[in-house]
């Protein structure tokens, strides 16, 4: 079987919509393309620097192995490439764009909830099933140190935009020649061999000179939101290019939330730790940061702009309206009898005591799972929409996580979901809500319980 990611298994009208968007631009004419992937910081390297992740995404090019490219089959989706330190030698590294963004190999295995433990345990069986020549089992046969876990499951950790332009099998064929005929061998260095610096080489293999650095905004260093602003420059200088936007949202989950990207010079200023000692050591250094930061519009790019939101089972969408959005939350409080304020905290608190001492896993169709146990039981509680009710015991796991889903889909702030996401989660919900009555209703009630459905009032549902 070829090491590339094939279409999910029984879903093919979505997965062939999912396809025909990522390989299609506006105009209908089907075609290659090249994405630049801008990934928000995470974590601490979050709080140190702001300046994110960048990677490539080529639907044409796909990963025979992460070291040796090929040009894609009918039905795959391509590759993401990127530079990565520290992971055995490697300058550069190909993964298939499904297991890149979630660590599973079907689209229809996507978690609906996430949790460390679990992006952990996914990230370490794909490891061991397909990553074992770049990032072997350390010598004990435990999972290795080192930045390996950035090549797997990267939408669990943090948001990512994406600025696509069209490429040709020609270019992608040239593409795959040229790297895979030259040496892969790391020298990663932080100022002039990072990650943006391996984008800008790629997008201008395929349209020369479109991405520079910015000598004066970010000191010199190439940095990922630079490479997104020259794309977005060299696309209304080359309307040929077709550039569209969208953006790949975190996965809901107990997880942090990633940061906003910045460049240099904007991390610096936006940096109460960074800007107020040096405005107080030296107003003239600091009014010279915001000079800077003012006269190259380094902080004017939003990177969610006329986004549309990417799903691994949809079309790209738009996001689900202000109106809509505030609708549906409104509705879920009523249902739930909390309020926005108190929800976050009863929320978290309960799914991380649901959640503390549940072990991941698969089923025997391999999809993830995780084990509760409830009293004397151990319950499976199916985390792909097809397991989710794989087992009655779940039921009201299920429904907390349906539930939490649903709260980190509503939130304001980048776009999380689109409204055909909320309206099929909500319908989701019910289900799992409507299952549980008559559960209770089978073991209390020998006559039939009526089912309600539940529509939230004033949301409009698509055509």
């Amino acid at each position: 079987m070829s090491w590339g990611v094939k279409i999910g298994r029984g879903k093919i009208g979505r997965a062939l919509g999912t396809l025909f968007v990522l390989l299609t631009t506006c105009s209908g004419i089907s075609h290659a393309s090249a994405t630049l992937l801008l990934e928000e910081p995470y974590g601490k390297l979050g709080f140190f620097t702001a300046t994110g992740h960048a990677a490539v995404y080529l639907s044409g090019v796909c990963a025979e192995t992460p070291l040796k490219l090929r040009p894609c089959e009918p039905g795959e989706l391509g590759a993401v490439i990127s530079r990565y330190d520290g992971i055995n030698g490697y300058d550069w590294l190909a993964i298939p764009l499904i297991p890149y963004l979630y660590a599973v190999q079907d689209a229809d295995d996507v978690p609906l909830y996430s949790d460390p433990k679990l992006v952990s345990f996914l990230r370490d069986q794909y490891r061991r099933k397909y990553l074992e020549g770049v990032a072997p089992d350390a010598p004990n046969g435990a999972s290795p140190g080192g930045n390996w876990y950035e090549l797997v499951g990267t939408s669990y950790d943090r948001t990512v935009y994406a600025f696509q332009i069209a490429t040709t099998p020609a270019q992608d064929a040239a593409f795959i020649e040229k790297y895979n005929s030259s040496v892969n061998q790391s020298h990663f260095r932080t100022v002039s061999r990072n990650c943006a610096d391996f984008v800008k080489e790629v997008i201008n293999f395929y349209y020369p000179k479109a991405l520079h650095r910015s000598v004066v905004a970010d000191v010199g260093i190439t940095t990922p939101k630079q490479m997104a602003k020259t794309l977005i420059k060299y696309s209304s200088r080359h309307p040929e290019v077709e550039l569209s936007r969208y953006v790949i949202p975190q996965v809901p989950g107990l997880e942090a939330r990633s940061q906003p990207v910045h460049g240099v010079v904007e991390s610096f200023l936006k940096s109460k730790k960074y800007i107020v000692p040096s405005a107080v050591a030296s107003p003239i250094f600091a009014g010279c940061v915001v000079a800077v930061y003012i006269g190259t519009g380094a902080g004017r790019i939003d990177p969610s702009q006329h986004a549309l939101v990417y799903s691994a089972d949809r079309d790209l969408e738009k996001p689900i309206g202000t109106e809509d959005r505030r609708s549906y939350q409104l509705e879920l409080n009523h249902l739930l009898g909390t309020s926005d304020r108190e929800w976050p905290i009863i929320g978290s608190d309960r799914l991380r005591r649901l959640l503390r001492n549940a072990v991941p896993d698969f089923d025997a169709n391999g999809r993830p799972v995780l084990r509760i146990r409830k009293g004397a039981e151990l319950v499976n509680v199916g985390l792909a929409e097809n397991n989710l009710f794989s087992d009655p015991a779940a039921g009201s796991f299920a429904q907390q996580l349906i539930e939490a889903r649903l709260r980190a889909e509503l939130k304001r702030g980048v776009p999380k979901a689109s409204e055909s996401d909320v309206t099929h989660d909500w319908d989701l919900l019910q289900e799992v809500m409507n299952r549980s009555d008559r559960q209770v209703a089978q073991t209390h009630h020998p006559l039939p319980v009526s089912q309600t459905r539940l529509e939230p009032s004033g949301a409009r549902t698509q055509p």
